[in-house]
């Protein structure tokens, strides 16, 4: 009995000790896990942060560019045909498109598909004025009544798109 006494004496104060170093240093490396987990974290906020800014910057130029007074200014030359000039405008704006495709990654789905009606009312407006003129016109006319109808809207779609995006962003960033 004396001998079970004496074990018990050196045991159970050696296996409270181990108990207790097994909590501290489980609760020490779980602490350990979290902090490293915060860690890159933050560090990925701190690589995602500004290629999200840049994408988002990159969409509203490519809004600001596929404006049908912004196409005109940049793509209609004097000498041009309306068929000329309606190319011109519809392949600028797929050009643009496809350019900024892959900043949808960085968006919500609600913004990119503000971007993408808008691309799209641009391209049907440009396609029904150019439909509205006859064979021989000029750029020029194409450039006026494209304006006259951008002008009539009730709201310029992709004004409307980058008003979103702007809002999303500030969003995003609070």
């Amino acid at each position: 009995m004396e001998i079970l006494y004496e074990i018990l004496k050196i045991t159970l104060p050696a296996l409270l000790v181990v108990i207790t170093v097994w909590f501290v240093i489980k609760n020490m490396l779980r602490d350990d896990q979290d902090r490293r987990r915060q860690e890159l974290l933050l560090q990925t906020v701190k690589t995602i942060t500004p290629v999200k800014l840049q994408a988002y910057e990159r969409i509203i130029l490519f809004l600001e560019r596929i404006s049908p007074e912004s196409l005109i200014m940049r793509i209609a030359r004097p000498e041009q045909t309306a068929q000329q000039l309606h190319s011109d405008l519809i392949s600028t704006v797929r050009s643009e498109y496809e350019h900024n495709l892959s900043q949808q990654i960085y968006m919500s789905n609600e913004a990119w598909e503000m971007v993408k009606n808008a691309r799209g009312t641009v391209v049907r407006l440009i396609n029904n004025v150019a439909g509205k003129l006859p064979p021989m016109a000029t750029g020029e006319e194409l450039s006026r009544l494209l304006i006259e109808e951008v002008m009539d809207l009730e709201s310029e779609p992709c004004r409307a798109a980058i008003d979103f995006v702007k809002a999303e962003l500030t969003r995003v960033m609070m």
